[in-house]
């Protein structure tokens, strides 16, 4: 596996598929560029889901959130486009995405993001 930024993520068999659990994962240091102003916008990714068939192998998400780094994106949207690959990736029973983004012009923004309903 590659350790440059990749969009590619790499899933794994779920080894409990027959059981409910839930599964938390911080990345405190995901960096995505302001749209208007080019300026990086620094955040904490916090995702949580419950597996389906998969989990996703932690090098490649590592990977995944860095290759943001360069590009422009909303708030709002790197939140979600975050969900939704996730999501595609993964088909988890429950999915939620929260980008807590660092202060910038005096303002804090957290966007959260949901797939499914939450069982655990």
């Amino acid at each position: 596996m590659s350790t440059r930024p990749s969009k590619e993520l790499e899933i794994v068999p779920n080894p409990h598929p027959d059981r409910d659990y839930l599964v938390e994962i911080e990345s405190p240091e995901f960096t995505a560029l302001c749209p208007k102003t080019g300026q990086p916008d620094f955040a904490t990714i916090t995702i949580k889901y419950i597996p389906g068939p998969s989990i996703v192998e932690l090098k490649s998400l590592k990977l995944y959130l860095w290759s943001f780094r360069d590009e422009g994106h909303f708030h709002e949207d790197v939140t979600n486009v975050i969900l939704n690959d996730l999501v595609k990736a993964l088909e988890p029973r429950y999915m939620q995405v929260i980008g807590k983004f660092n202060v910038r012009g005096g303002i804090y923004t957290t966007v959260t993001a949901e797939h499914g309903k939450k069982t655990v």
